[in-house]
């Protein structure tokens, strides 16, 4: 049998009597770990309640495959209450630091002890409502971390593409410069008359003015035009036709447009001056592909920061559908082409008062539920109304639905229909916080196969 003296020395014991205490002694037994042995482990059965005696415990949950830190228990430390009371698995593991030795009750002796020893109740009561709340705050953050990771890695996705382009062009653009300069030398070299000259430069202007944007040409009728030009080409001896015709082409000059050019100039004339127009267009095809890709970064950079609310207040007049639009490009590396999103939003609909960035954390914790409901192939619809004094913002899919048997639990912290390691069931969890508690409104949500629907009821009037 246990020591009474060491039962004694538990703060959740102390105030217990002798006859208390051996009740205590006999019903529980002894437990002694080795260093760096693990128990209990999380998602096992939780059968047994815990008191450390000697020893130090290290306590640590699983989220994404990783073993994240919680706390480090000392000698007196009760721990396994919550999933007792709870009816849960371990929702950490221990693991001991040192040699230690445990006090252990099984599952019945702990709810008689709890029957027969009310002062022990309300201090347990008030650690697992301590524990709980440093869990769900760990568990948050992590959760936090996560999605941002997720939202880092698909913006750096979404990013690589225009900027290498970018990169791309301007290697391109330095290249096309060149040629430019030698062929405006080699140009300048030849016996030119001022009228020629000044029909160059102002054919340049036009050119450049007609190819930007570049006029829009279906495949095949480019493939007919360009053997147009290259015939036309050919038969006026132009070099490199190869290289000028797909330029020419792209810039709207046909067959015409070369009739009157060579009127004129000269025929020594117009090899040089088509492979300097032709430069010039490279040129402007490159910085138009450079502007294109620097705007699209700069609106993903623009959508991070309408997202965070950067710079902003916390609390302020908010539209949600700035905060839809964000979320959106935020998700975009995951909305593919076999994803239909359909807007139907009001637009009359006010602003109203909220935290920006939290909001956005919800709208993103839904739709890309809804992605993943539709596990990337289906439809999501994102609609907007006002509901009496309410601004409803509702987030529909066509996946395969809820089970019916977990929808009281939906919005549970730590539960979670995805496989281990794939969530910590706070998605929802967090959502329902954030618009419950921080907003005074509501979210539920409808769900049958092929169609779920979460609603979100905000208050269009609050006070701040």
């Amino acid at each position: 049998m246990i020591d009474l003296q060491s039962l004694r020395q538990v703060s959740l014991f102390a105030q217990l009597n002798d006859q208390d205490l051996h009740w205590l002694a006999e019903h529980g037994s002894d437990l002694w770990l080795e260093p760096g042995k693990k128990f209990p482990k999380e998602g096992e059965r939780a059968d047994y309640f815990y008191v450390l005696l000697e020893g130090k415990l290290r306590i640590t949950k699983n989220f994404g495959g990783h073993e994240m830190y919680l706390a480090t228990y000392e000698p007196g430390t009760p721990f396994g209450e919550v999933p007792l009371f709870t009816n849960k698995p371990y929702l950490a593991s221990a693991c001991a630091l040192q040699e230690s030795h445990l006090f252990r009750l099984n599952k019945d002796a702990f709810w008689e002890m709890l029957t027969n020893l009310p002062s022990i109740t309300r201090n347990l009561l008030n650690i697992m409502g301590e524990r709980m709340q440093v869990l769900e705050s760990t568990s948050q953050q992590r959760e936090k971390l996560v999605a941002l990771g997720t939202l880092a890695a698909g913006l750096a996705h979404e990013m690589n593409n225009p900027a290498a382009a970018s990169c791309r062009a301007a290697e391109q653009l330095q290249e096309t410069l060149e040629r430019l300069s030698s062929f405006a030398l080699k140009l300048s070299q030849q016996p030119i008359t001022k009228e020629q000259m000044a029909y160059i430069v102002n054919l340049q202007h036009h050119t450049i003015k007609r190819a930007t944007p570049a006029p829009y040409i279906d495949s095949l009728t480019q493939s007919d035009l360009e053997n147009e030009v290259a015939d036309w080409l050919k038969t006026h001896s132009v070099d490199d036709v190869w290289k000028l015709t797909p330029a020419l082409v792209q810039a709207g000059l046909n067959t015409e447009w070369l009739d009157t050019f060579v009127e004129h100039v000269t025929a020594d004339l117009l090899s040089d001056a088509l492979k300097w127009l032709e430069a010039t267009l490279t040129g402007v095809e490159l910085l138009n592909e450079i502007e294109q890709s620097t705007t699209r970064i700069s609106k993903l950079i623009k959508a991070v920061k309408d997202y965070s609310y950067m710079d902003q207040a916390p609390l302020q007049q908010v539209d949600v559908h700035e905060g839809l639009q964000s979320t959106l490009a935020i998700l975009g590396y995951k909305l593919k082409r076999s994803v239909v999103v359909t807007r139907q939003y009001d637009l009359s609909l006010p602003r109203i008062y909220a935290y920006g960035s939290q909001l956005n954390q919800v709208w993103t914790n839904l739709i890309d539920n809804a992605i993943n409901a539709i596990q990337g192939n289906g439809q999501i619809w994102i609609r907007t109304s006002r509901e009496n004094d309410s601004l409803l913002v509702e987030i529909t899919d066509n996946g395969a639905g809820i089970p019916p048997e977990i929808h009281s639990r939906i919005f549970e912290p730590f539960f979670t229909t995805k496989g281990v390691g794939e969530g910590t069931g706070l998605g929802l969890h967090i959502a329902y916080r954030i618009v419950v508690t921080h907003h005074q409104g509501d979210i539920s949500f409808i769900s049958q196969p092929g169609c779920t629907c979460f609603q979100v009821r905000l208050p269009i009037e609050q006070s701040h």
